[in-house]
């Protein structure tokens, strides 16, 4: 285990070296490239272009919110979801996938129903939960998967 880890900034998607013992201190970090904060406790707004960086290239477990504009439960779960990154980060990263506008990772992960959380790790899935939650249900799902 390395020293350090690869973090996505949320506002560019670039990636920066980003000390591990940092991660439990409190401290933000800025982003390398456009100076802003690494860790703001918001989910990230994710599409086509910055998916991978976050999801898969990134070393930090990444919860994505499948969600639509529409959909009712997806609107009761928003303010959960927001209250479950300001929790959950800088361990890990919190990021909404409009279905709508991002048919095409909406296709890719073979999402039916939304919302639908689905939890990486370096890239690859390691949990997936359909329905809206509560914020404290989001973060004991979320430390449950992570602890498999």
């Amino acid at each position: 285990m390395t020293d350090t880890l690869l973090i996505a900034c949320p506002k560019c998607s670039t990636l920066n070296r980003f000390p591990r013992a940092k991660l439990d201190g409190g401290s933000a970090g800025k982003c390398g490239q456009c100076s802003a904060p690494l860790f703001d406790g918001h989910p990230v707004a994710l599409a086509s272009g910055n998916f991978d960086a976050h999801a898969g290239k990134a070393e930090l477990p990444l919860l994505v919110d499948f969600w639509a504009p529409w959909c009712g439960p997806c609107k009761a779960m928003a303010p959960q979801f927001e209250r479950a990154a300001a929790r959950l980060e800088p361990s890990v990263r919190l990021a909404k996938v409009n279905t709508d506008d991002q048919q095409e990772l909406a296709q890719r992960f073979g999402i039916q129903g939304i919302p639908t959380m689905i939890l990486f790790r370096q890239g690859k899935e390691i949990a997936r939960q359909s329905g809206a939650m509560d914020a404290g249900t989001i973060e004991r799902w979320t430390r449950d998967a992570l602890a498999r």
